[in-house]
């Protein structure tokens, strides 16, 4: 083997080194994206979650309101009518 082959072997081989460096480092960024993306698809549906809490919650305070009002108009009543 020529001196210039050993050298093109030699460079062959440094490449096909950081080829598969930079496949790995691609795969590891694709990997971070996938999991980024799951990450957020849970932060949406916790999102989701919180808000129907929230309306159960302004729905249910709402009723005990309306509830509160007619007691005590239930009882002023009494008290007017006695």
């Amino acid at each position: 083997m020529t001196e210039q082959e050993q050298i093109n072997a030699e460079v062959q081989m440094k490449l096909a080194l950081q080829d598969a460096k930079f496949n790995v480092f691609m795969q590891e960024m694709r990997d971070r994206d996938n999991q980024r993306a799951e990450d957020i698809r849970e932060l949406r549906q916790d999102i989701k979650s919180i808000r129907a809490d929230m309306q159960n919650m302004l729905n249910s305070n709402r009723n005990l309101n309306i509830v509160t009002i007619l007691g005590v108009a239930a009882i002023v009543i009494a008290v007017l009518l006695k």
